[in-house]
């Protein structure tokens, strides 16, 4: 059944193609983020220029290219999960929509 008369969905995107374990992995290294920084409260992210998230990624898909399993030394989290988050800031601070 796909009546879109009673509910026009047709094109939109379909969030639960996104693979749950990326949220839960950037959610991990919010929390760390939000007790490491914690003026400003939880949005204090968006005060930072891009070009240093731009950097901050590059540090870390380095240390992951090295060694895929590797963790940051500060926070004890993969290096891979600083890569995504890294990654949804920028796409969050560059979206020119």
């Amino acid at each position: 059944m796909n009546n879109q008369e009673a509910k026009k969905d047709a094109g939109k995107p379909r969030l639960s193609l996104v693979p749950r374990r990326i949220i839960w992995d950037i959610a991990e290294v919010r929390r760390y983020g939000c007790e490491k920084y914690p003026v400003g409260g939880p949005d204090n992210w968006k005060q930072v220029e891009p070009q240093r998230y731009r950097e901050a990624l590059f540090r870390h898909l380095m240390a992951y290219l090295d060694d895929p399993k590797s963790v940051d030394e500060e926070s004890g989290l993969p290096h891979l999960w600083h890569i995504c988050t890294n990654c949804a800031f920028l796409c969050e601070l560059e979206d020119e929509s």
